[in-house]
């Protein structure tokens, strides 16, 4: 799933979000808390507590995220989350360098031929006191291979992993900055 999965339409679980996805959840500057951790435990987290979002895909998912989106946000909260395409390295001149301060990734690193253009996304994205929290299976030796690259440019700690559902969550940061998210 990607991490800002949202409800399907039919209100009976999480929406698939396909393996060719390119979905990141951001959360912009200036938000003192954009991960909604002070209310750990709240139903209301940051969107809830004012940090504005942009959710990413590829063009082709662009429709279905929106309606996600719509179907599944209270009215007074979606002008707060921006949809907005993203396919890893191209055009991404459309994103100010470092614009955000919480990057989230679910399920992202599966396919080898993406993983340069990937890291070059983070890169472009990431702040030297941004955060990224990626959510994956290790299912492959190429799914460390992916770890390994973004270990040149980041620091990269395993903060936690679900046995249950073999789910692994990593944060990231730019190397020689800040170790105390």
């Amino acid at each position: 799933h990607g991490p800002g999965a949202l409800r399907g339409d039919s209100g009976n679980g999480l929406a698939e979000i396909p393996q060719t996805s390119c979905h990141l959840l951001l959360c912009e500057p200036h938000d003192p808390d954009p991960a909604g951790l002070e209310t750990a435990g709240s139903r209301r987290g940051g969107l809830g507590r004012g940090a504005h979002v942009t959710i990413t895909d590829r063009k082709v998912a662009l429709e279905f995220l929106k309606s996600n989106v719509q179907a599944n946000l209270p009215p007074h909260i979606q002008p707060k989350a921006v949809v907005k395409e993203l396919t890893w390295g191209q055009n991404l001149g459309s994103y100010s360098p470092g614009e955000f301060d919480l990057i989230l990734g679910a399920d992202i690193i599966y396919l080898e031929e993406t993983f340069t253009d990937l890291l070059q996304t983070l890169e472009h994205l990431c702040s030297n006191r941004s955060v990224i929290l990626l959510a994956c299976r290790i299912r492959y030796e190429r799914d460390n291979d992916f770890l390994a690259m973004l270990e040149r440019q980041f620091t990269v700690t395993k903060v936690h992993y679900d046995p249950d559902k073999d789910v692994h969550i990593y944060k990231a940061q730019k190397r020689n900055q800040r170790e105390d998210f």
